[in-house]
């Protein structure tokens, strides 16, 4: 029986995304290529100043209104021509948008910039182009290609998760920008598995727990577990107390710890653990390790787990996946993986792939079972 539903709506969106990789190869085909060279050259042009214009908060300082470059320069203290010059840039690529001479507002793209709006992704653009995150890219990605060394941990002395340990500022804006991923994979995850099969979901690496609120608001019957870093969960209940109703956080709880030091034991056939961006972010050897202790949680209740991630087609992966590949090697030791990679990896920890199901959004969620 299988978990995949809305299987008709995921093979048109996988249709459409196929569509869409062909018309973003079509810059390559109409453009002279010395002049092409040139654009993907000089690209981080375009990435500045959309990071500028997400630290000023211009979009939401906009909101609803039209205001000429002078007064929007008055609200966010800067100074006005260069204001307008960034604004002019900006709207020539399509984020925002100048309705007269030196007047801007927002449109679809800088919507998504607002603050006051849920599915907004500003703390995913601030966090990609943070010095920390950007400085590896800068700086050392000749280095790690040359030897193979993380040119995160090059830059910064400690791996990524561990200088978020030490970095309350980087931590809190990270875990931000994994919260507004779902502006960008949307509620798929939630609608296209049939989670109504289970009664708990344990959501390891969940963060504050946005998914698991976004599936049990789908499902009365499920109860959700969120297992996360300390500095993660502790924060978490206050977060959401006042933003969702007491029924539904009361059916949604914490805890503390280390996937790689072991998680919470399933009760049963009725839970399903959920992983979700997890396992790209670490090596193979210990993506084995996680998944072992995984399968000592489940031993032999016939408890499923849910892997969401990426799956890399085996050969001419498109620009978003590949790119998706390159941020895990310039910040981890992982990578984005193709099945027969995952395959491995499940086979060597003793766990048996028993469904691939397939979403309106990037991702895929494999299913797993123990081979026991």
């Amino acid at each position: 029986m299988t978990f995949q539903k809305n299987a008709g709506a995921v093979r048109r969106f996988a249709k459409l995304l196929k569509f869409a990789g062909w018309l973003q190869n079509l810059p390559h085909k109409l453009t002279p290529a010395p002049f092409r060279l040139m654009q993907i050259g000089s690209a981080f042009w375009q990435s500045r100043v959309l990071h500028v214009a997400a630290r000023l908060d211009i979009a939401t300082t906009l909101g609803e209104n039209s205001l000429s470059a002078d007064t929007l320069a008055e609200r966010v203290s800067v100074q006005p021509q260069a204001l307008f010059r960034l604004l002019r840039m900006l709207a020539a690529m399509g984020v925002f948008e100048e309705v007269s001479p030196g007047v801007f507002r927002n449109n679809a793209l800088s919507t998504c910039l607002r603050e006051d709006r849920p599915k907004n992704v500003r703390a995913m653009i601030l966090m990609h182009n943070s010095p920390e995150m950007s400085l590896p890219w800068l700086e050392q990605l000749e280095h790690g290609v040359r030897t193979g060394a993380v040119p995160f941990q090059v830059v910064h002395g400690h791996e990524l998760y561990a200088y978020m340990d030490h970095h309350a500022g980087f931590d809190a804006l990270f875990a931000r920008a994994m919260d507004s991923v779902e502006a960008l994979a949307g509620d798929s995850f939630a609608t296209d598995f049939d989670w109504g099969r289970f009664e708990r979901i344990i959501d390891v690496g969940g963060s504050k727990g946005s998914k698991s609120l976004a599936i049990l608001k789908r499902h009365p019957q499920l109860k959700a577990l969120v297992f996360d870093r300390e500095q993660v969960v502790s924060t978490a209940k206050d977060y959401w107390n006042g933003k969702e109703p007491p029924e539904l956080l009361n059916r949604l709880t914490w805890q503390a710890g280390d996937l790689l030091a072991g998680v919470p034991a399933a009760q049963g056939k009725q839970d399903i653990y959920l992983l979700c961006g997890v396992l790209h972010g670490m090596d193979d050897d210990t993506c084995v390790q996680a998944l072992r202790r995984l399968a000592q949680a489940v031993g032999s209740t016939g408890a499923r787990v849910a892997v969401m991630e990426v799956v890399v087609p085996s050969v001419k992966a498109d620009l978003s996946n590949a790119s998706f590949d390159m941020q895990m090697f310039m910040a981890t030791r992982g990578k984005e993986r193709t099945l027969r990679e995952w395959q491995q990896l499940f086979e060597r920890a003793g766990w048996t792939l028993e469904e691939q199901v397939g979403l309106q959004s990037l991702g895929a969620i494999l299913v797993l079972k123990t081979r026991l």
